[in-house]
């Protein structure tokens, strides 16, 4: 996708690159500081190994987080936010006060007859 196709709306620029649970999920515990994969998969009860590397890499080519792999037997990748991931801060953080104080019928469904 070429700059030119990107949407005007902001918060559409943000969905696509957030979109799903599990995006903003890892950026929250990427906040706490660098971790490595299992780490992350622990923080994240019901992720799936490949779910989790699809979004890692694509944070990664994105520009959202660093990848360091150490030369060490065993081998120990740490996963960081860049600059620009940690500019996510404040978003998740209005995210978290919003949900922490919404009334709970706003997560209830509610039926609605045809």
């Amino acid at each position: 996708m070429s700059s030119t196709d990107l949407p005007e709306c902001g918060v559409a620029r943000f969905l696509m690159l957030c979109n799903g649970p599990w995006a903003t999920l890892i950026v929250r515990e990427l906040l706490h500081g660098p971790q490595r994969f299992g780490e992350l998969r622990e923080a994240l009860p019901g992720i799936s190994a490949h779910t989790l590397t699809s979004r890692l890499r694509s944070f990664e080519e994105r520009g959202i987080l660093t990848r360091t792999a150490y030369a060490e037997i065993p081998p120990r990748v740490v996963y960081e936010l860049t600059d620009l991931g940690r500019e996510l801060r404040p978003v998740l953080d209005a995210m978290n006060a919003w949900g922490s104080t919404a009334p709970a019928s706003a997560f209830t469904a509610v039926s609605v007859d045809a």
